[in-house]
């Protein structure tokens, strides 16, 4: 079967299509023909070994240090069930899915074995594969983040910063859901999508300055690390919450003293810690009754994934990078 592989870290050209086996699916595994997968923030430091001080030793001994132990990228799936163990009783050959794979990647290929418990769930009705494959890992980490960190409520004021990211274009529509009111904050050409998601109030960060109004929230949401942590906790609401998807050792010790002595909360975790199948349930369903869409940027073919890493790399995507298999 076709692949991207890559055998050595580096930048997005060690990535190349070759020719792999093609897996069998074990006696409680479904084998999964990938129509479409996705690149996120993470995918390209994975590639590139480029972590957090914190991280590089973790991810080094877990995945390799001087060359990756595993050899094909790729998290989020979508496609169809080509054929199941003997064991597998909840899908189908033919069951059109999306799902997650974690850290055993591999969906940048046309081929994936997964666990019938994994992350994977019947694909939304009105979605394509191409869309349906972008709302795991930003819409998850939002729902995490939101619902059971923050435990988000109707009349909370939100603040998104980076609302035009995957996360960000998630969170403003999962805190519209809940009956949150939401300011969004990005750059000037990205002002229009982050209003036609739902935000009630946007920002240009590039003008205006949002440390600077005379306004508090309930919820401050940065989700690309660019925020003053000082500032945001001092505009937060009695028993407000900050809440951080890149964080440092400052943001976790901040974390630690405020859970215990403070009203006002610093909120760090890896979210996807706390994902669950019925996440994806309640993804699928908010999805297929028009009240969730997901924001895709641009869609390459698995054949241009050098180009659509380096596209990501850039830093000027718009919600989600999918690839087309």
């Amino acid at each position: 079967m076709k692949a991207a592989v890559f055998k050595r870290y580096g930048d997005p050209e060690v990535l190349q299509i070759t020719e792999i086996e093609k897996p069998v699916p074990k006696k409680n595994e479904v084998l999964v023909k990938i129509h479409a997968t996705s690149v996120t923030a993470e995918d390209p430091k994975m590639r590139s070994f480029d972590h957090p001080p914190l991280l590089k030793l973790p991810v080094g001994l877990m995945f390799g240090f001087r060359k990756p132990k595993k050899t094909v990228l790729g998290m989020e799936f979508s496609g169809t069930i080509e054929a199941v163990g003997h064991k597998v009783k909840d899908y189908k050959p033919g069951d059109e899915v999306f799902g997650y794979s974690g850290l055993s990647f591999g969906t940048y290929a046309e081929y994936k074995c997964v666990p019938e418990t994994a992350l994977m769930y019947f694909k939304p009705k009105n979605l394509s594969f191409e869309q349906s494959a972008t709302i795991v890992n930003g819409p998850l980490s939002a729902l995490t983040y939101l619902k059971k960190k923050a435990e988000i409520k109707k009349g909370d004021h939100v603040l998104i910063y980076g609302a035009s990211g995957s996360v960000g274009t998630a969170a403003i529509q999962l805190a519209k859901y809940f009956g949150a009111s939401v300011t969004g904050i990005c750059s000037t050409r990205n002002m229009e999508l982050v209003k036609s998601i739902g935000a009630d109030h946007v920002i240009d960060y590039s003008k205006d300055d949002f440390t600077k109004a005379h306004k508090n929230y309930d919820i401050i949401f940065d989700t690309v690390g660019k925020t003053s942590m000082k500032e945001c906790i001092r505009l937060l609401k009695p028993n407000g919450k900050y809440l951080l998807t890149d964080f440092n050792l400052s943001h976790i010790l901040a974390s630690l003293y405020t859970f215990l002595f403070k009203n006002k909360k610093v909120i760090v975790a890896s979210s996807n810690f706390y994902w669950k199948k019925e996440d994806l349930i309640f993804l699928k369903d908010i999805t297929e009754k028009g009240l969730f869409t997901p924001v895709i940027d641009k869609c390459f073919q698995l054949e241009e994934i050098a180009e659509a890493h380096r596209y990501v790399e850039s830093g000027h995507k718009v919600g989600n990078v999918a690839i087309s298999v």
